[in-house]
């Protein structure tokens, strides 16, 4: 297969999957891939299976496809397409859940000479990377990756960019429970889509839609979380993106769970579950069986709920998330009192302890925890996050935690 031929068949490939043809375009594609000598045209291929195998929840099939893609981009000895195929690499790693590694492929990425690193792939490289930190729970690093992702995006005019980092944004303020920012960020994000989003992917709707469902749960509005997670839904079921689905039926299982329809929220969470187990979610899994702990606390089935936050914290453990690992204490201190089991609740208070100190979530003000409950929260230019009532009441001119100035807002 020539240059132009193997052209002709990426474009096929391409008309096929913007309709939803998606299993007829990656058969085109690995045609494609198992006939064509053209280097070029191989590497961009095996670009599309990348994307496409991401957005199927086939994170295994992507990172085949993006080792392949690294050594295709040693071959043409192009800096640039390596630069690429290590992103995608550092994505592969993010969705399976090895942050550690992701991290690693996006230093790779941003230490790769005479790239496009500082313009055009510098901001999903820092995109990544804030999400990777995020996954780990290290939240300040997380906030300066998706503050350098939304520079990046500000000084290339890059508004799809900057919808994706205005999401992940959501998700952190969400984890950090600052739950008006939580709900900012993805609004943004939709209003991003509908000044600027004609010719994007119905994905960037849905995931903004996903993203405010969840604020708007933790915000006690749930009539407003259930129809944006339904318009997400429906977008996510007709674009086969089982990711977004399972996330979708996780928010379904939580809102029902908050309105006390624990019948209707169970069915919901082994639907997330099945999902989450199939393309290898594991974090996902743990928020699953974090919903599914407290529902038996609520039907005061402790046992079973001791069963599900065990399981839990052994995938919490396996991928490094600190604030799952917490809330799975904080979660078995409450059974473990009520049960009046002191050794087993005194254990479990020392590990809550031990994961505020490790992920640095404290005011370093007041030295209360942060993300304890709903409060305004501000990042300094350090990235270092504070009660916004604590920098307002000490009128400080640098962070406490670092000491580098405060006399400038921080970017989020």
């Amino acid at each position: 297969m020539g240059q132009d031929q193997t052209k002709q068949q990426i474009e096929k490939g391409l008309q096929l999957y913007q309709s939803n043809q998606t299993e007829k375009a990656l058969q085109v594609w690995i045609k494609v891939l198992e006939k064509s000598s053209d280097l070029m045209g191989r590497f961009r291929v095996l670009g599309c299976l990348v994307t496409a195998h991401s957005e199927m929840g086939r994170y295994k099939e992507m990172l085949k496809f993006a080792v392949v893609q690294i050594d295709t981009a040693r071959e043409l000895e192009d800096a640039n397409f390596l630069l690429e195929s290590y992103l995608n690499l550092a994505r592969s790693n993010e969705k399976l859940c090895e942050f550690h590694k992701t991290i690693s492929y996006c230093k790779t990425c941003l230490g790769l000479p005479g790239t496009r690193a500082g313009a055009q792939l510098g901001g999903q490289v820092s995109l990544s990377m804030g999400n990777a930190f995020l996954g780990l729970s290290l939240f300040q690093k997380a906030l300066e990756s998706f503050e350098k992702a939304l520079r990046y995006a500000h000084n290339n005019d890059d508004t799809m960019l900057e919808c994706r980092v205005c999401c992940s944004l959501g998700s952190f303020y969400a984890q950090v429970k600052d739950y008006e920012k939580a709900l900012f960020f993805p609004c943004k994000a939709a209003e991003l889509v509908n000044d600027y989003g004609k010719g994007w992917s119905l994905k960037y709707r849905a995931m903004s839609q996903y993203h405010m469902a969840v604020a708007y749960r933790l915000l006690g509005h749930l009539g407003s979380a259930m129809e944006c997670c339904e318009e997400s839904m429906k977008i996510a079921l007709q674009h086969g993106d089982r990711p977004l689905q399972a996330l979708c039926l996780l928010c379904f299982a939580d809102i029902h769970r908050s309105r006390g329809d624990l019948e209707t929220a169970f069915p919901r969470y082994d639907s997330a579950m099945s999902i989450m187990t199939e393309i290898g979610n594991r974090l996902g899994q743990v928020q699953v069986l974090l919903g599914v702990a407290k529902c038996w606390v609520a039907r005061k089935a402790l046992d079973k709920a001791l069963d599900a936050i065990e399981r839990a914290q052994d995938l919490a453990e396996e991928v490094g998330n600190k604030l799952s690992q917490l809330k799975l204490h904080c979660l078995s201190e409450s059974i473990y009192r009520s049960k009046g089991l002191q050794r087993e609740l005194r254990a479990h208070v020392v590990r809550f302890h031990e994961c505020v100190e490790e992920s640095e979530l404290y005011c370093g003000l007041c030295g209360e925890s942060i993300g304890e409950r709903n409060s305004r929260l501000q990042a300094l230019p350090c990235s270092h996050i504070f009660h916004l009532r604590c920098l307002q009441n000490n009128g400080t001119r640098s962070c406490p935690n670092c000491r580098r100035s405060s006399m400038k807002p921080g970017f989020v």
